[in-house]
């Protein structure tokens, strides 16, 4: 280490309670934000919010996850449409998080997005776990313009896939290559 590395510092991100702090003061919100003790894992405590400010808060949660809530509720619809049952579709820390998806909806899922057959797959055959996986992964990007999803096989669960979470960006692209 140099002299120089030891006179140079780089600021440390604001604390969790200091970000929630100043995100109150924006909105215009009045609530008492309490930090945890130094270098802790326990949470940030909020003051009782008075209703006018809890009916603001809650406003502009819905406002900033709007177009994601939006995205979700297209994306459930149009997999239902198509019988796929995505039980764990749901929003999450702002992403749409697909969950589980059996492996015969998930080979029907990549096949609607044009995935190319994989050479060990037979017509007529039920496909395999690592198969529709690859499929999967290969399409999707090409499907959403770029969009990734993790795709893994559930080792304890035969007969299922975990899809991961998506954008709402790219499953508006994925509402979009579905509907043609």
């Amino acid at each position: 280490m140099t002299d120089t590395d030891t006179r140079t510092h780089t600021s440390a991100p604001p604390s969790a309670s200091a970000e929630l702090r100043a995100a109150f003061r924006e909105a215009g919100l009045n609530a008492r934000v309490t930090a945890p003790d130094a270098d802790t894992q326990n949470p940030v405590r909020v003051t009782l919010l008075s209703p006018t400010d809890a009916r603001q808060l809650a406003r502009l949660i819905r406002t900033g996850t709007k177009r994601t809530l939006k995205a979700a509720r297209s994306l459930r619809e149009i997999c239902e449409g198509y019988r796929f049952d995505l039980p764990g579709l749901r929003v999450e820390q702002g992403r749409i998080t697909l969950g589980p998806i059996r492996i015969d909806d998930a080979a029907r899922l990549a096949r609607l997005l044009d995935a190319a057959p994989q050479t060990t797959e037979q017509p007529g055959t039920a496909a395999d776990a690592d198969t529709v996986r690859a499929m999967l992964t290969e399409a999707f990007p090409q499907a959403t313009g770029g969009g990734t999803l993790s795709v893994s096989v559930r080792e304890n669960t035969p007969g299922l896939l975990d899809l991961g979470s998506i954008d709402a960006r790219t499953a508006r692209s994925l509402i979009r290559a579905l509907q043609f």
